[in-house]
């Protein structure tokens, strides 16, 4: 039987998983399903297939047949909103719900945060960004993707232990207990860790992260420069946002709560606590309580 109301739903499309919630015009939830990654770094037809992998999980548990998808006004924060043809793209696809409007993954999570209120939110995960939003507009700062910009993220962190490791089986710098732990991940070859370099993802990388947190925490020296490092550039990012007139922050990720123990002490104290995630803040966007600029909302045609 068709629902009468309209029905909301909101997508967290991420580069590891994607979460879908379905609300009724009460707020009150409904169903919630996943997926797998949904970024259009896969590909737009990927990213929408795991899109609606994870809408159809959510409306089983909310026992609503695919014909109600009809309808749903969905917002959906999608990873990778931003690359080059991907809106357009996006735009072209048949889909259906009475209507979508698509934000990036990252505004999503900072809508979320913050209740829909002006703010802003620095992640720290395997990468790093800062996203705000302000008077309507999403300010981004950084976040241009391992290795050549994510300062202070997990996989950034854990490039910088490796090559202080190798340095340190040359003997061209001190080492460590913390590094003495990474070269024996690589069984103490050098041409090992090369060979595992030329595979490695971003989260490869990161996966050596809570090993330099661990050791730092014990007062390993080059762990503490490290993590030190981490907390200055994720520190940065705050402070960008503070002289933008923002001080509503948060921050978020993997490695937030380990990172912000080593932020200064005038930051740390700054944070506000997330009130929600970014399935929450995708919901905001379908409910449409406030005005997104340039956020079009698509009207729905059908697959």
């Amino acid at each position: 039987m068709m629902t009468r109301g309209p029905l909301y739903l909101g997508v967290d499309g991420g580069g590891s998983r994607c979460r879908a919630r379905i609300e009724d015009e009460h707020g009150i939830v409904l169903g919630e399903g996943g997926s797998g990654p949904a970024t259009t770094r896969l590909g737009i037809d990927e990213a929408w297939r795991s899109i609606i992998r994870a809408c159809e999980a959510a409306a089983d548990q909310a026992g609503l047949a695919r014909e109600e998808f009809s309808l749903m006004h969905a917002g959906i924060g999608l990873a990778g909103l931003g690359r080059r043809g991907a809106e357009a793209a996006l735009k072209e696809i048949a889909h259906p719900f009475r209507s979508v409007r698509f934000i990036s993954d990252g505004l999503a999570a900072c809508l979320g945060a913050h209740g829909g209120a002006d703010g802003a939110i620095v992640v720290a995960g395997t990468g790093s960004i800062g996203v705000g939003f302000i008077g309507g507009r999403e300010l981004r700062i950084g976040g241009y993707g391992f290795p050549i910009s994510d300062e202070g993220g997990g996989a950034d962190i854990g490039l910088q232990v490796i090559r202080l490791a190798l340095s340190a089986f040359d003997e061209r710098s001190e080492t460590s207990p913390l590094l003495e732990e990474v070269l024996g991940a690589f069984d103490r070859d050098p041409c090992q860790a090369v060979a595992w370099s030329e595979q490695a993802t971003a989260t490869d990388y990161a996966s050596f992260a809570p090993i330099v947190l661990k050791h730092a925490g014990r007062g390993d020296p080059i762990g503490r420069r490290i993590v030190e490092h981490a907390a200055d550039a994720i520190g940065d990012l705050l402070d960008m946002f503070l002289r933008r007139g923002i001080d509503r922050l948060s921050l978020v990720g993997g490695l937030s709560a380990s990172i912000a123990a080593w932020l200064t002490p005038d930051l740390r104290d700054r944070l506000k606590p997330p009130e929600n995630d970014a399935v929450a803040g995708a919901l905001l966007v379908a409910h449409g309580p406030f005005r997104l600029s340039e956020v079009p909302e698509i009207r729905g045609s059908t697959l």
